[in-house]
């Protein structure tokens, strides 16, 4: 299981690099237009990405329970989707 880890490592790092440039993209895109749906929609994947991180730190550097470290990153998804999905009906 431990080769495992390093591969669970770098997918999380790929998540965060993605996800924060995608929320970094979307919050510009809002600054510019100040339109809500782009505020929202970079608020939701701000959260997303803050579930992947959250769920790696726990589970790497403060050796959290494993199943913990999962459930958080999962209720920070689906929060962060439920926000995605808010910002593509805001007007």
């Amino acid at each position: 299981m431990t080769q495992v880890t390093p591969v669970l490592v770098a997918l999380k790092t790929i998540t965060l690099v993605l996800g924060g440039a995608i929320t970094y993209f979307a919050y510009r895109a809002y600054r510019r237009t100040e339109a809500p749906a782009l505020g929202a929609l970079s608020l939701g994947f701000a959260v997303v990405t803050v579930g992947a991180l959250s769920a790696g730190v726990l589970d790497q550097l403060l050796a959290v329970d494993s199943t913990y470290a999962l459930t958080v990153d999962s209720v920070l998804t689906a929060l962060g989707f439920a926000i995605i999905v808010y910002s593509l009906y805001v007007e």
